[in-house]
C-alpha cells in the first residue's frame, strides 16, 4: 500500500488533478506511468509525435483530430495535467457522478455536455462555433475512407447537415449538434473502460 501513495506523491498536484478529472488515485498512477512511457526522452511533457505512438490513435480515423485536442491554442507540448484533462472526457460516467454534485462546482469533464463539447470540436476545425458542410464532409471522408464514392459522401453530408440545421444557415451550431445527438448514449459511446 505504501508504494501506491509514494507513486502518487511523485505526481505534481495529484489532489487537484483528482478533483478536477474525477480519476481515482489508482487510475492517475496508471496514467502517470503511461505518460512517462510515452515521454521516452524524459522531457516532462509530450509532443504530437509522442502521442502518435498510441496504437489506438494511429488506427482511429479521427486520431489526428483527437491528438490536436491535447494541444489547444497551438501549443506544441502537453504536461501531465493537460494529458489527463483530455482523457477525463473519456472516463465512464458513474452513478455517483450524477447524484450529489455541488451545483457551485464546475461540471465534471466526463459529463454528457462536456463529452458533446469535445466531440463538437473534433468537427469544428476553424473553431467558429459551427460545423460547416465542408468540415462535416472532411470528417466523414476520414471516417469512411474509400468505402463510398465521393458522390455518396456528398449526399450523406448534405443530408446530415440538413437534418441537424434547424435555423437554415447551412451549418450545425453546438446547440443543433446536441439536439441531433439527443437520443444517442454519448456517455457510453465516448467512454473508455480503463479510464475509470
Amino acid at each position: 500500500m505504501g508504494s501506491r501513495s509514494s507513486h502518487a506523491a511523485r505526481i505534481p498536484d495529484v489532489d487537484s488533478i483528482r478533483r478536477e478529472t474525477g480519476f481515482s488515485q489508482a487510475s492517475l498512477i496508471r496514467l502517470y506511468h503511461r505518460f512517462q512511457a510515452l515521454d521516452r526522452n524524459e522531457k516532462g511533457y509530450l509532443s504530437r509525435v509522442d502521442l502518435q505512438q498510441i496504437g489506438a490513435l494511429a488506427v482511429n480515423p479521427l486520431g489526428d483530430r483527437i491528438i490536436d485536442s491535447f494541444f489547444p491554442d497551438g501549443s506544441l507540448r502537453v504536461d501531465f495535467p493537460g494529458f489527463v484533462r483530455v482523457l477525463a472526457h473519456f472516463r465512464p460516467v458513474d452513478d455517483e457522478d450524477n447524484g450529489n454534485r455541488d451545483p457551485k462546482e464546475p461540471e465534471p469533464l466526463n459529463s454528457r455536455m462536456n463529452k458533446l463539447r469535445f466531440a463538437f470540436q473534433l468537427y469544428d476545425l476553424d473553431r467558429d462555433g459551427k460545423i460547416s458542410r465542408h468540415e462535416m464532409l472532411q470528417v466523414l471522408r476520414l471516417m469512411v475512407g474509400v468505402q463510398v464514392t465521393e458522390e455518396q459522401l456528398e449526399s450523406i453530408t448534405d443530408r446530415t447537415v440538413q437534418e441537424a440545421d434547424e435555423d437554415g444557415d447551412g451549418a450545425v451550431s453546438f446547440l443543433e449538434f446536441t439536439k441531433s445527438l439527443e437520443k444517442m448514449n454519448i456517455e457510453q459511446k465516448m467512454s473508455i473502460r480503463i479510464l475509470k
